[in-house]
């Protein structure tokens, strides 16, 4: 086991460098990438796992990514903000941030974890990239976990803005040419109610099949909401 350990903790230093902290406390470092697995296999005195600090971690990702958002986007609504926040606090966007400080190397894991590829899965290294932040802030109070999380986080939270700022018809026509697939469809399908309060029905048709239909008391909101559901399903087919 201690070849092992030692062959997996000489990515430390590199990785306390690219999160631009030194712990001072290595023991909490060593919690942050100690998983489970590892934790139930060698049965280590006092050698907890890091589910405790991805607790932590969360709460202080979200405290510290919110208040970017607040400070950036002032005149955005709750909803839109807690979508930004979603997309890039999420398990592929975590995955992302521990797959550029190599996180997977790093960790400690119990044999069989290691045979079923754990330190490429992104449930596992998502997880992680919460203790670490969990970890810093223990180490090194809110400072110390903002000026980590920061740079890390800014330029997907960035991009995602960007995206949640467009309207959903053009999201929607991206994400088809990016995949090179035809252009949708819309089609007002139906309208009722009395003129005064209108309701339409629009269809998003894409090779010859209906993916999606949404109202609206105007063309243009019915369209929008058919784009979005669309959105969503072509989002869940991949």
């Amino acid at each position: 086991m201690k070849v092992f350990v030692s062959e997996v903790q000489k990515y430390w230093p590199k990785l306390e460098a690219s999160l631009g902290h030194s712990f001072q406390d290595k023991a909490l470092l060593t919690e942050a990438l100690t998983h489970r697995s590892f934790a139930n296999e060698y049965q280590v005195e006092n050698l907890p796992d890091n589910e405790r600090l991805e607790f932590l971690g969360d709460a202080v990702l979200d405290l510290v990514t919110s208040e970017y958002l607040m400070a950036t986007l002032p005149e955005a609504p709750e909803g839109q903000l807690t979508r930004i926040r979603a997309e890039v606090v999420s398990m592929p966007g975590l995955a992302r941030i521990a797959s550029s400080l190599d996180i997977g190397s790093a960790m400690l894991l119990g044999k069989g974890e290691e045979r079923s590829g754990g330190r490429e899965k992104s449930s596992l290294l998502a997880d992680a990239v919460e203790a670490l932040i969990g970890a810093v802030f223990t180490d090194g109070g809110f400072d110390a976990a903002k000026a980590v999380v920061l740079p890390l986080f800014v330029p997907m939270l960035e991009e995602a803005s960007k995206v949640e700022g467009q309207d959903f018809k053009s999201r929607l026509q991206e994400m088809l040419q990016a995949s090179q697939r035809a252009l949708p469809l819309y089609k007002v399908a139906d309208a009722f109610g009395p003129d005064h309060e209108r309701i339409f029905l629009v269809e998003v048709i894409l090779d010859d099949t209906v993916i999606s239909s949404g109202q609206g008391r105007t063309k243009k909101s019915a369209e929008q909401a058919a784009a979005e559901l669309a959105l969503v399903a072509l989002s869940e087919e991949t």
